[in-house]
């Protein structure tokens, strides 16, 4: 499970901002923010570069330590 939706949402951003930055349809970018489908790893953390987070905020829980 992941936190995209929320971490958006915090950074202020929407599904079609992070679909057009990644290069992939908005309905993919639905699909992982409902947690029906995941983001590979590479493009998770891809995603936290963009959104400027650590990639494990994204991550359910997202513990630092």
């Amino acid at each position: 499970m992941n936190r995209l939706k929320v971490v958006l949402v915090e950074n202020g951003k929407t599904g079609k901002w992070l679909a057009e930055q990644v290069g992939k349809n908005e309905a993919t970018v639905s699909r992982w923010c409902s947690n029906k489908m995941q983001p590979s790893l590479d493009m998770l953390v891809r995603i936290a570069e963009l959104l400027n987070v650590d990639p494990r905020q994204l991550i359910n829980g997202g513990n630092k330590e």
